[in-house]
C-alpha cells in the first residue's frame, strides 16, 4: 500500500469548517530558523509524525511574538488573560497522514494561569517566564527568562523588505496544524488564519539560550539561518483530533 500523499504548501488556508476551540491574534512575531539534519530531529517527534524536509533539511524555529486578544469558541477575548507574551521553540513535521503541522519542544509565556491550563488540557510544554518586548524606529525586541531553570533569550531585529513569492518562508510559516502528543495519543490540532505578511529581517542581536535548553545544544552561538518579521495573523484553530493511522 503506497504512503499518503502529503498535502501541498499553500499561503492560503485550506477550507476548515469544523467548531471553533479558540480564537487569538499572533502579533509582532520573528522567526528565527536552522536548518539542521532531519535525524537530529526525527527522535525528538510524537509517534506516527517525522521531520518535515525542504532540500534535504528540516528547520528548529525560534519563534517570538505577542499574543493578542485569546478567547474560547467565537466568544470575545478574555480580559487580562487573553493577551500576553509568548517565545516558543518549534519543529516542522508530516504525519503519517500526510497532514504538515509543526511540534512544540518548549512554550514560554508571561500569564501562570495560560500555562497551567494548557500544561493541564493538552500537555503542551508551556513554562512561565519574566518577557518584554519594544518596538522603535524599526527595530523590535524581545527578552526571555524562564522562571524555572533561568534560561534566556534576547533577539533584536531591524525590519527590512516584504516577503512574496518564497517557498522556503512559505514552507516555514504557512503550517496549518499542530501535532503533540498528550495521554498516550498523539493529536493533530487545525488551525485557519490568513497570509503571513512577511518581511526579512535584519538579525541585530540573538543571546539566546531556549534553543538550545529544547534539545539542539549544537545550535548555540551559531546564527539562524533565516530571519523573517510579521505584523501578524488572527487564528482560528479546531478541536484536537487523533492523528490517524500513526505508526512510527
Amino acid at each position: 500500500m503506497s504512503a499518503p500523499a502529503v498535502e501541498p504548501v499553500t499561503v492560503h488556508a485550506p477550507g476548515y469548517s469544523g467548531p471553533t476551540m479558540m480564537t487569538q491574534s499572533w502579533r509582532d512575531a520573528g522567526f528565527l530558523h536552522w536548518a539542521v539534519d532531519p535525524a537530529d530531529v526525527a527522535p525528538l517527534l510524537p509517534r506516527g509524525v517525522h521531520p518535515d524536509v525542504a532540500d534535504g533539511a528540516t528547520y528548529v524555529g525560534l519563534v517570538p511574538f505577542r499574543m493578542v486578544g485569546a478567547g474560547v469558541a467565537r466568544g470575545p477575548s478574555v480580559p487580562w488573560f487573553g493577551t500576553f507574551l509568548e517565545t516558543n521553540v518549534r519543529l516542522y513535521t508530516v504525519d503519517d497522514t500526510g497532514r504538515r503541522g509543526i511540534v512544540f519542544r518548549s512554550l514560554d509565556a508571561s500569564r501562570l494561569a495560560v500555562v497551567l491550563g494548557a500544561q493541564a488540557a493538552f500537555g503542551l510544554p508551556y513554562r512561565w517566564a519574566r518577557m518584554a518586548f519594544s518596538h522603535t524606529d524599526g527595530t523590535v525586541c524581545y527578552r526571555t527568562v524562564t522562571r524555572t531553570g533561568g534560561h534566556r533569550s534576547v533577539v533584536a531585529l531591524r525590519l527590512g523588505e516584504p516577503v512574496a513569492g518564497d517557498p522556503l518562508a512559505d514552507f516555514l510559516t504557512a503550517r496549518w496544524g499542530l501535532h503533540e502528543a498528550h495521554a498516550g495519543v498523539t493529536w493533530y490540532v487545525p488551525n485557519v488564519h490568513e497570509p503571513w505578511p512577511l518581511r526579512r529581517a535584519e538579525l541585530l542581536t540573538c543571546d539566546d539560550e531556549l534553543v538550545a535548553a529544547a534539545g539542539f545544544p549544537a545550535l548555540a552561538g551559531r546564527p539562524p539561518d533565516l530571519v523573517h518579521f510579521s505584523t501578524g495573523v488572527t487564528v482560528r484553530f479546531g478541536f484536537p483530533r487523533p492523528a490517524l493511522h500513526a505508526s512510527r
